[in-house]
């Protein structure tokens, strides 16, 4: 979750109201820091996690566990943000097996669908 919540603030530097002559040097150490910094840390932290799913379908093994609905929410949220892709299949069969559980479509039932990262 750190490099997902590094992610959203500073596109919200980038983006915020500045006076004219600050919005460029803020927009130009956003976008440095998301280079050099949060993008690679995304990309390592997904793989990893991409490749524990290559040794078990579930997080912590062959049985769905808390350790599984834990891990849910930051991959949405790494999803939302793009930076899980076609080249992770199992964060995405993961996330897609998650949805498909009978206890979270009740949860969306009663607290209606919700949106990340906006």
């Amino acid at each position: 979750m750190p490099p997902l919540l590094m992610s959203l603030v500073f596109s919200k530097v980038r983006s915020a109201p500045a006076p004219f002559f600050v919005k460029p040097i803020a927009r130009a150490i956003a976008d440095k820091v998301m280079a050099d910094f949060i993008g690679p840390q995304l990309r390592l932290h997904v793989d990893y996690m991409e490749g524990e799913l290559a040794r078990s379908p579930w997080f912590a093994g062959d049985r769905f566990s808390a350790a599984d609905i834990q891990m849910s929410f930051p991959l949405e949220a790494a999803q939302a943000r793009g930076a899980i892709t076609d080249a992770h299949p199992r964060l995405q069969a993961f996330l897609a097996a998650i949805h498909g559980r009978p206890a979270y479509q009740r949860a969306l039932d009663k607290g209606g669908p919700y949106e990340l990262m906006r």
